[in-house]
């Protein structure tokens, strides 16, 4: 692990593209064909798809109607979602699609492997919270009682039938933990199999690099600076290939109040959002699941005990966790610029 007391802070993670496109373009660029799409909002965020080389026919529409169809099972508020379903059944078991169930059986093994900070039965306290369309600290009495109904343990799947259920029926599931690491996976598969080899796949910081450039360089992505980003924007650049890189951090979805920061990853101990010394972490792993799950351990975790768990999980590869006081930790490897 090396620490570094940079005159530069980084934080969350933004691609730099040399060229800027309308949506849905493609152009040649030195002989390299290239496609960018920034279609629009999509699961609370901006989803950029960009790929180099070969563009199979029909494959940007293809890939945001799996982006779409994902969404449509895992979302806390879309009605009639699987999630939708499962909180609404009272604790009686729902039948889900497989790929919902293969969701909550890796965020009930980050639960365990966080002890159970990882938690994705925290549904009616990030409701109660609502990060992104309020300001306001909840009522104490209602984050009490929100967060007595956190516990992952309570899930209970049977995978031959696909079905889920809630042994506590006021307890609610929230995957917006894990569920774009996931989705972000698949979307991957799909370019993939349909004859892609080289494309880059941004869903509002999770980020997943099929291959390398066209021209066979690494996929480069710039670092924001967390504590002053309009005087320093950019503090440093990694580049990577066939990997996910996934940040999360305290940053977005927050609001201050007397000088306390309220951001949206929150403490099934307390209601309350987390309180460790990280202020940002960037997670470079095999895949987007493995990302979205240790990024977010390591902000409930901090920087001592998730440094143990990066180092011994088999998916970990890299990462840069930037502390409260501006120290910057690399655990693993990080091609850093």
């Amino acid at each position: 692990m090396k620490r570094k007391k940079p005159t530069k802070n980084i934080f969350t993670l933004i691609i730099i593209l040399m060229i800027t496109l309308s949506a849905c373009d493609v152009q040649s660029q030195g002989g390299e064909q290239v496609l960018i799409t920034e279609p629009g909002f999509m699961m609370d965020t901006y989803v950029v798809l960009t790929i180099h080389g070969y563009v199979p026919e029909g494959i940007v529409e293809k890939a945001f109607d799996l982006i779409e169809e994902l969404e449509s099972l895992m979302s806390i508020t879309i009605e009639n979602s699987d999630v939708y379903r499962i909180n609404s059944s009272g604790g009686e078991p729902v039948t889900v699609n497989p790929r919902t169930v293969d969701v909550i059986q890796n965020a009930i093994e980050f639960g365990e492997l966080s002890g159970g900070l990882f938690d994705i039965t925290i549904g009616r306290l990030t409701r109660l919270w609502n990060f992104g369309e309020s300001r306001e600290i909840p009522d104490e009495n209602s984050i009490i009682e929100a967060q007595q109904t956190a516990n992952f343990r309570q899930i209970i799947i049977s995978e031959h039938e696909n079905t889920v259920t809630l042994t506590n029926p006021e307890a609610w599931i929230d995957l917006g933990a894990i569920a774009k690491g996931y989705i972000a996976d698949q979307v991957v598969e799909l370019l993939s199999t349909n004859g892609v080899t080289s494309a880059l796949i941004d869903m509002g910081g999770d980020i997943i690099a099929l291959g390398s450039r066209g021209d066979g360089s690494p996929w480069r992505l710039a670092i924001r600076n967390p504590f002053d980003h309009h005087y320093m924007p950019f503090a440093a650049t990694i580049e990577v290939s066939d990997v996910a890189v996934i940040s999360s951090g305290t940053y977005e979805r927050s609001f201050d109040i007397d000088g306390i920061r309220y951001h949206h990853i929150l403490d099934p101990r307390t209601g309350y959002p987390a309180q460790s010394d990280i202020v940002s972490v960037t997670i470079i792993a095999q895949n987007g699941i493995i990302g979205e799950g240790l990024s977010t351990m390591a902000i409930l975790m901090g920087s001592e005990e998730i440094t143990e768990v990066l180092t011994n999980h088999y998916g970990f590869i890299g990462a840069v966790l930037i502390l409260q006081d501006g120290e910057i930790l690399e655990i693993g490897d990080v091609r850093r610029n």
